[in-house]
């Protein structure tokens, strides 16, 4: 049964963004406080982690709601949202009234960051007199949101196409010899990702580029020798020599956990191997797998 692959995310790239998001919506609306946090994996609550501005520690640690308060209305809205003197509006509930007072903030203006239609976190701003925020700088809230969304949604994708990329890369070495033509095709994507290796700012992608163009530089064309595994099962494999658990190697090759559970256990027994990485052992060394 096939299961559909979640999107891969970088806690800490997720972070920045959100942080450099916070100063530079400081930055282009004048308002001296902001503050946000990613929703939670569960998707209920958003836990304040960015702040910029702030003079006590009032705000660290809280917890907003789904509903709750202003930034718990824009979760469930994925609408702005903003009050003009936060402590005595009526439009919200008050949960929160203690940390913003002790923060003294009066006027507040919230906005969603969204990416693939969900709301991915809450980002704040704040002032400590009561004053209408004008459409001005609610406009250029919404466009440092807009933008978090995309950097994020960018890295999310470019993260899922790598790990596509990897996994190819690691079941195709393992599955057959490429032919002559295919052979020189091999070393022109090597070339090409080499050089764009090098174009990559991103640390962390350049080095997941550089370790697909090992991986193709590693592989050479002598022709598989006969194996008792079937190719999926020279997948499942493949995926584990290279570190993958049964919930990752699942997800990249659309199977459920279980089911890599069970091409191992059939793995093991055709190569008398009593562990998972005892049978990667002996399919090296049997030539099963480079």
């Amino acid at each position: 049964m096939a299961v559909s692959h979640a999107p891969v995310s970088d806690p800490e790239h997720e972070r920045e963004v959100l942080h450099t998001a916070l100063r530079r919506m400081r930055r282009v609306t004048g308002l001296p406080v902001a503050f946000g946090g990613a929703v939670s994996p569960q998707g209920r609550d958003v836990p304040l982690t960015g702040f910029t501005g702030t003079l006590t520690g009032a705000l660290r640690g809280l917890v907003i709601g789904a509903g709750n308060g202003l930034g718990g209305q824009v979760l469930v809205t994925s609408r702005p949202g903003s009050v003009d003197d936060y402590t005595s509006d009526l439009r919200i509930s008050h949960e929160y009234d203690k940390p913003v007072i002790a923060e003294g903030l009066r006027a507040i203006a919230a906005v969603p960051i969204t990416m693939d239609g969900s709301v991915f976190g809450v980002l704040y701003g704040g002032t400590r007199e009561s004053l209408s925020l004008s459409t001005r700088v609610l406009d250029a809230m919404t466009q440092v949101a807009l933008r978090a969304g995309i950097e994020l949604a960018v890295r999310r994708e470019v993260e899922r196409r790598m790990v596509e990329l990897e996994t190819a890369a690691i079941t195709r070495a393992v599955r057959e010899a490429p032919t002559a033509p295919e052979w020189e095709e091999v070393r022109q994507a090597h070339a090409q990702l080499r050089s764009i290796a090098q174009e990559i700012a991103d640390p962390a992608i350049r080095s997941r580029l550089q370790d697909v163009c090992d991986r193709l530089a590693r592989t050479n064309g002598r022709p598989p020798r006969a194996n008792p595994l079937s190719p999926r099962e020279l997948d499942v494999l493949a995926l584990v020599a290279v570190g993958c658990g049964n919930a990752e190697t699942g997800r990249r090759l659309g199977i459920l956990p279980e089911t890599v559970k069970s091409y191992l256990r059939t793995i093991m027994r055709k190569l008398g191997a009593h562990s998972r990485m005892e049978a990667v052992v002996v399919a090296r060394r049997s030539g099963f797998m480079p």
